[in-house]
């Protein structure tokens, strides 16, 4: 629904940008284009995340979803360059702008991308994907809401270079939300500790559990924006525990630390063990 208000909003958009000479609602519109290509990435990263794992890939296909909210990151700034870049030539060039046609159009604006974000809200704090989907929806909304307000400033005033100023300021503030969507997906596709993880804490608990007289080649990372993967190895003199015991402490790693795929390896530290990568 969303992909569907959103380019029908898209051809509307830009085609009274053009009638009004308005750049503000132009540079919005390719914006708007870049939310329908974000939430079709967005979309069609989900489906694939729901692959099975097979001898090919053994994971499946989770880690589409990063690679969609780091894509998603990227074109909100690309998007951000091209409006900064329009509003410049703007304010170089100033030509009158028909300040009603603009204000009416974004007030449509702020009604489509709201509602079209209010769909992904409530899924926006848990999945880093959907997360991407609803900031590229909520910046339309705001640079709607801007291309509005700077639309009823012309009407009044005159002033048409309120027009290409108020895309530059909605500019400012979009990348300064898009910067932590950037961070996030690129440390996600790095193999980073999650942020919602301690690693020293759950190093910790491992040491702590019964058995264990030391863990090395600890690594956590993500297999998708919801899911999180953790190897070690466990030294653990008394030899292998059980499997009951082995899955305590997965149970633990899931409930405690959201650590959903654990695999744990169990030593009897007679000989010398270190990570390979720290070699």
């Amino acid at each position: 629904m969303a992909i569907i208000l959103n380019s029908i909003f898209v051809v509307v958009e830009f085609a009274y940008g053009f009638i009004a000479h308005s750049t503000a609602l132009m540079a919005d519109a390719g914006h708007n284009l870049s939310d329908v290509l974000g939430l079709g990435l967005a979309w069609g990263a989900a489906i694939l995340a729901q692959r099975k794992p097979d001898s090919r890939y053994t994971y499946g296909l989770r880690s589409t979803s990063m690679l969609a909210a780091l894509f998603n990151a990227m074109l909100l700034m690309l998007a951000c360059g091209a409006i900064a870049w329009e509003a410049v030539q703007q304010l170089l060039h100033p030509s009158p702008v028909a300040g009603a046609t603009v204000s009416v159009v974004a007030a449509i604006g702020i009604a489509v991308n709201g509602i079209s974000a209010w769909l992904f809200m409530a899924g926006s704090k848990d999945d880093l994907n959907i997360r991407a989907a609803y900031l590229h929806l909520a910046a339309d909304a705001a640079t709607s809401l801007g291309v509005l307000l700077a639309g009823l400033a012309v009407i009044y005033t005159g002033w048409n270079w309120l027009d290409p100023a108020a895309s530059i300021v909605i500019v400012a503030m979009i990348m300064l939300g898009t910067w932590a969507l950037l961070r996030d997906s690129l440390r996600m596709m790095l193999a980073a500790v999650p942020d919602n993880v301690d690693a020293p804490k759950v190093e910790q608990f491992l040491r702590g559990s019964a058995g264990v007289s030391g863990v090395h080649d600890l690594h956590i990372w993500s297999m998708s924006t919801t899911e999180t993967a953790l190897t070690a190895h466990l030294v653990m003199p008394a030899g292998y525990p059980g499997d009951l015991a082995i899955d305590a402490i997965g149970t633990q790693l899931r409930e405690r630390f959201s650590i959903q795929h654990s695999t744990l390896q169990v030593e009897l530290g007679t000989t010398e063990h270190a990570c390979a990568l720290h070699a």
